[in-house]
């Protein structure tokens, strides 16, 4: 198989939930562990750390990853979904797997990924782990796909697990409850290993109290360990030329402050930065990895640089501006409402291009957004998205008007048609809407 070939194999002759959804998900670590042992166990071969979480594990994956960079360290990462390129999912210092390793991964063990009926995720998983095993890795950032405790990545014993938030998406798989999503979750926790959990909450707390106690693990409230405040005005009043989001951040024990240049926008990443300094302050403190405060605030100020991360309130182009964001459960979209809420008092106008997929909960997003912008409602050209017309018929139920124009790329056409240079362009709703403009 050439790599178009391959690509259409895994997408199409694979369970794939990106392309099909919840039909694709299979439970279960039998299958990726047998896979690994085929391969000679890849996953032991460079230290690695596990990251979990309902929002911002991607951010939060990619900013530990560029700290490590700096740090002189040759750096795995593996993340989910892609956007627009399969081998976005698997970088070693910022650089994508080759097509021609990914097409020799796959015709090599296509008869093993055939007897053992492999998903998609499980087939990718294992390609990453080979991946930064022959590209002589010294550390990785493993995201988890789906979940914690059954998602493929949770064969890995890393140095330290990490948790961002709790929020509630995938119900139909993680269950329905924040406690129920936290056990999931907590599942990464692995004996005598450390987790940091990125945004604690009374109502989950417990259940990482109790799986850490199980199994031996210091646990970690990063909030406990630092905070974090931006510095001046509001990112958004000058999106259109910053670059850089200023940050105060204070080491809780010791009083420390680090002013952080941090080259992602958005007031919720102050969130994911205290994450992430939890994450590397315990590394630095406990394991044999050696990361100075030098390559810390260069690894921060240069997150997008060095690992290419897109889709996070990016900026697509200006006059009129446009900026993206991936967000698409409620509780990321809350924070994602709440900079177009102030995009409201700095622009004219904020139009929307939106759209989501089907499977989504519309009742717990559409009121969270505001009902002074203008909204192009659309669909972006996979299975998986939710008819437009239908999208509009809901959010009009919610007080949110505008006009339906189904494909992405003509939608947010017909946004800058109608935007003029003193209002702004919002694109989301959906991994794959935000895709199509990249």
């Amino acid at each position: 198989m050439n790599y178009p070939q391959t690509l259409d194999y895994l997408f199409n002759s694979v369970t794939s939930f990106q392309q099909v959804g919840a039909s694709a998900y299979k439970p279960g670590l039998e299958r990726v562990e047998a896979f690994c042992r085929y391969m000679g166990n890849p996953e032991r071969d460079f230290l690695s750390i596990h990251i979990a979480g309902t929002n911002g594990k991607g951010s939060t994956s990619h900013m530990i990853a560029s700290v490590l960079q700096s740090a002189g360290y040759c750096v795995g990462l593996y993340t989910s979904p892609h956007l627009r390129d399969f081998r976005e999912r698997m970088r070693v210092d910022g650089g994508m797997i080759s097509e021609r390793e990914v097409v020799e991964f796959v015709n090599l063990h296509r008869p093993k990924i055939e007897e053992l009926g492999l998903s998609f995720f499980e087939i990718t998983t294992v390609m990453a782990f080979d991946f930064f095993s022959k590209s002589g890795v010294e550390v990785a950032v493993i995201e988890t796909g789906l979940g914690g405790r059954l998602d493929a990545t949770n064969v890995i014993l890393p140095l330290l697990s990490v948790v961002t938030n709790i929020g509630l998406d995938h119900t139909e798989f993680l269950g329905a409850t924040l406690p129920e999503v936290a056990s999931e979750k907590a599942g990464i926790i692995k004996k005598d290993v450390a987790i940091v959990l990125g945004e604690g909450s009374e109502e989950y707390n417990h259940v990482f109290e109790g799986r850490a106690a199980e199994c031996g693990s210091k646990l970690i409230y990063a909030q406990s360990e630092f905070s974090c405040e931006t510095i001046g005005e509001s990112v958004m009043a000058s999106i259109g030329e910053q670059k850089m989001q200023e940050m105060l951040l204070s080491r809780r024990r010791d009083g420390r402050e680090y002013h952080v240049r941090l080259d992602l926008l958005g007031e919720w990443q102050s969130r994911n930065v205290v994450t992430a300094s939890a994450a590397l302050d315990y590394l630095h403190q406990h394991t044999a990895l050696t990361i100075p405060s030098k390559a810390y605030l260069e690894g921060l100020s240069s997150v997008g640089e060095q690992t290419h991360l897109q889709g996070r309130w990016q900026t697509i182009s200006h006059e009129p501006l446009v900026v993206c964001d991936t967000g698409h459960n409620a509780h990321g979209l809350r924070y994602v409402a709440a900079e177009l809420e102030r995009c409201l008092e700095q622009y004219d106008r904020v139009i929307c291009v939106i759209g989501f997929a089907k499977e989504k909960d519309l009742s717990s997003v559409l009121p969270l957004l505001p009902k002074r912008a203008y909204y192009i409602f659309t669909q972006a050209a996979v299975s998986r998205a939710l008819p437009a017309e239908e999208l509009a018929q809901a959010a009009g139920k919610e007080g949110l008007s505008g006009e339906v124009v189904v494909g992405v790329a003509e939608a947010l056409q017909r946004a800058k048609q109608m935007a003029r240079s003193e209002d702004m362009i919002f694109v989301g709703g959906s991994n794959f809407v935000v895709a199509e403009i990249l």
